[in-house]
């Protein structure tokens, strides 16, 4: 069936991942908006805006690719690199919860953010990487993917991902904004649906091919702006886009942004550290440990582990 107008507020079609399926074809998509979340992860540090709008990206990014796969551990997507911003990070569980964070040198960065041009996304990041990794849970086993850092943009990243693997044919469209005082972020991506027994075939007539060229098309033409509307559904935006292919969509799965850390688990690696170590790491007799993605303080005394 086609796509209809939304009967919700927009603020509750924020924070959830879309899937969709163009009937025409059979390639799958999927569309996901971030808003109060996604803006809560980003403010719990003082990141400068260019590097915000990167790290929104990115929990864009690790949502919508996360949705694509069956997992029971965690996902996670990263980029590192030598440049002023090392590392970007982004993790969501099979439940849903998202979470992730940044590092950078401060002088570095903004040296580079000091200058009259804006930084390109190589200046920034620098040589490197970007990986992702499926944590399978109790089956005690990962799979992970991983690519050069390349492109003028985060998307290119896995764009390139995409075309240097074995994976199944691929677009993605990333964007990231501050609109009004709250940050946005929205990721949309289509991908030709593996045949039975998870291998894809090659594209095997004209047809085929006219479709998946005619999608990325449509694709591509999604606007920023039509991305993180606000006031724009995500099935007002997929019919938009798709009309004419026949998009049918399927119930949304809502993400949370429940950080998995705990005072216990922080107890659990204190133990694990010798006792003149533990020493060295007390100021004032008291040992404080911060979670670098939500930025919450433990503090232990003695007798606390």
């Amino acid at each position: 069936m086609n796509a209809i107008p939304d009967a919700l507020p927009p603020s509750a079609r924020d924070d959830q991942i879309q899937p969709f399926l163009l009937e025409s074809s059979g390639i799958r998509g999927r569309l996901l908006r971030l808003g109060d979340l996604g803006n809560t992860i980003v403010l719990r540090h003082d990141y400068p805006s260019p590097l915000a709008r990167l790290l929104a990206e990115m929990l864009a990014l690790s949502g919508a690719l996360s949705s694509l796969l069956k997992y029971e551990g965690v996902f996670t997507a990263q980029a590192k690199g030598d440049g002023p911003v090392s590392l970007l990070v982004a993790d969501v569980t099979a439940e849903g919860n998202l979470r992730g964070y940044a590092s950078f040198d401060e002088d570095r960065l903004g040296e580079l953010l000091n200058r009259d041009e804006a930084p390109s996304f190589q200046e920034i990041m620098g040589k490197g990487y970007f990986a992702y990794t499926v944590d399978l849970g109790s089956t005690q086993e990962r799979y992970q993917g991983i690519v050069e850092l390349k492109g003028a943009r985060l998307s290119d990243c896995l764009q390139h991902y995409f075309l240097q693997s074995d994976q199944v044919q691929s677009g993605i469209v990333l964007s990231a904004d501050l609109i009004g005082n709250q940050w946005r972020a929205g990721a949309l991506i289509l991908q030709r649906i593996p045949e039975e027994g998870g291998v894809e075939q090659p594209i095997s007539n004209i047809d085929d091919e006219d479709a998946w060229r005619r999608a990325m098309t449509l694709q591509v033409s999604c606007t920023p702006e039509e991305l993180l509307d606000p006031a724009l559904s995500a099935h007002d935006l997929l019919f938009r886009l798709f009309h004419e292919e026949g998009v049918r969509v399927f119930q949304p799965r809502s993400l949370t942004g429940n950080c998995r850390c705990s005072r216990e688990r922080v107890s659990n690696v204190l133990n694990s550290i010798p006792y003149e170590h533990l020493e060295e790491l007390k100021v004032e007799g008291v040992i404080s440990a911060t979670c670098e993605f939500c930025n919450e303080i433990y503090q232990f005394l003695d007798g606390d582990f």
